[in-house]
């Protein structure tokens, strides 16, 4: 024994002189050639910070992007637990931009609420409609981003809770047929899934996966919150065999779209592509944009009243320009593009004023994980609320930040087979279904607490917005096209 523990000493004791020798050499890292050895230390130490950071030392509402009292709302309302605190709230509710929501004296009573309505998307104009029962769905995240059995969770969640699932810019994997929900079919700038093999829109395969009865719209998506202006960005490491067969591009190659796509560089050419796909497919067609300036959409929802009504897309999907699920660069995540809580309202605001609110439908996309979240963007018009990172969470995720890198701990961003086995995805489409529930549920409760009888009747007379003084006005004080409809009795 105590020769093993010399043996031990020794090598610690070799490796050190080696460390020490190879750092005062190299003339690459000054740090490691001013102080050999011990500067090492100031490495591991910035590595192993975030995770200090997450677990000892951020306060519950501290930590970015997602504070820690969100994710434990997440992680329990997908597990069915008690989502009730007690002695008070952890929140800031002086915190300019906070919403508050108005209660009303005499609530809604339970045996007074009604089922929350039932929309139809290309109602009218569509040759197959789209009859949307959830308002809380799942958001793009690809086969290829995200692995097999996430999808395989995810859809099956879906299924069960009766929401729909993007497929993200992908193209359609076997896993989201497999679990059963209902699809929207992103087509983003590289055409993944529906490309000619010089990246052009192939009408064959476009009709081809229209004919899937799970497909049920087609979304556009002309930018997105995590890089606006750039496209999507998928490493080489995570392009497999199975996930290049499905794009239709190199195994083991770095996949990168184009920033925008090439046949549209208007807001004219963007009604000619929506109104090709809907042609091709016979099916709801829409957007997915971050907002910058409005004149182009101004453009184009008067050049919508210019070709008639049926010419318009069957929804916008809004996305929040803070950042999202994709690989990015961090200027674009940090810096490019409105937060969803600016453009939401200016977008509804505009369609409203062209008059087309009966026409188009609107989706909220960006850090919607928590029920507040959702009551907030219905309140502000939006017909649906999509999130990515709340299921993500729903599902394991830990917000360790390795999306972009092949190596996510919970086995959700990663290809290496290891690494999924701790995702079953049997036992994880229930916390799917339970956090759709979980959210609709307390959204309701809201709803109720502000005195009207289902979520689709909540608007901007519902919610206040906190001002850098510290005091709150009223939403529609701040967005005033938005018709206010049902009065609150407690404004």
């Amino acid at each position: 024994m105590p020769t093993l523990f010399i043996w031990l000493l020794g090598l610690v004791f070799a490796v050190v002189i080696l460390t020490f020798i190879f750092d005062i050499s190299q003339s690459k890292n000054a740090i490691l050639r001013n102080y050999p050895v011990v500067g090492h230390f100031r490495y591991l130490f910035s590595t192993l910070g975030e995770f200090f950071r997450q677990y000892f030392f951020a306060m519950d509402r501290e930590e970015m992007p997602f504070n820690r009292a969100e994710r434990q709302w997440v992680n329990r309302a997908s597990e069915n637990k008690s989502n009730t605190i007690a002695f008070g709230s952890t929140k800031n509710i002086n915190t300019p931009g906070t919403a508050i929501f108005i209660n009303c004296p005499f609530p809604t009573l339970d045996s007074d609420a009604v089922e929350t309505k039932t929309v139809i998307i290309g109602e009218g104009y569509s040759s197959n409609p789209y009859a949307a029962k959830s308002i809380f769905n799942i958001s793009g995240m690809s086969f290829g981003a995200i692995s097999k059995p996430a999808v395989l969770a995810l859809s099956n969640g879906a299924r069960m809770a009766g929401c729909w699932m993007n497929t993200g810019e992908g193209g359609i994997s076997p896993y989201h047929l497999e679990g059963g929900a209902d699809l929207v079919f992103q087509i983003g700038t590289a055409k993944y899934g529906v490309r000619n093999d010089d990246g052009s829109l192939s009408d064959e395969k476009l009709a081809n996966i229209a004919t899937r009865g799970q497909v049920k719209m087609f979304e556009l998506k002309v930018s997105q919150g995590a890089k606006p202006g750039k496209g999507g960005i998928l490493p080489g490491i995570k392009v497999t065999k199975q996930i290049s067969e499905i794009r239709g591009i190199p195994k083991g190659e770095d996949s990168i779209s184009p920033n925008r796509h090439v046949e549209v560089s208007n807001a004219s050419e963007l009604l000619d592509m929506i109104n090709h796909v809907r042609e091709v497919t016979q099916k709801p067609v829409g957007f997915k944009t971050v907002i910058g300036h409005i004149r182009w959409l101004e453009a184009l929802l008067e050049e919508v009243n210019k070709r008639g009504k049926d010419s318009a897309p069957d929804f916008i999907t809004v996305d929040g320009g803070d950042g999202g699920t994709g690989a990015a660069p961090m200027a674009l995540m940090d810096s490019m593009g409105l937060p969803l809580k600016e453009a939401l309202p200016l977008v509804v605001d505009k369609i409203m004023q062209c008059g087309l609110e009966d026409r188009i439908k609107v989706v909220a996309s960006g850090k919607m994980i928590t029920p507040s979240d959702v009551a907030w963007a219905i309140c502000a018009g939006a017909d649906f609320v999509t999130s990515a990172r709340g299921f993500m969470f729903a599902i394991g995720c830990i917000q360790s930040l390795k999306c972009n890198k092949n190596t996510c701990p919970t086995g959700i961003t990663t290809h290496n087979k290891r690494l999924q086995k701790g995702l079953n995805p049997k036992s994880k489409s229930i916390k799917v279904k339970n956090y759709i529930n979980n959210i609709t549920k307390t959204v309701g409760i809201i709803a109720h607490s502000c005195g009207v009888k289902e979520v689709r009747g909540l608007n901007r007379t519902h919610v206040r917005i906190v001002q850098i003084n510290g005091k709150s006005i009223p939403m529609d004080e701040l967005c005033p096209v938005c018709p206010t409809g049902e009065s609150n009795e407690s404004i």
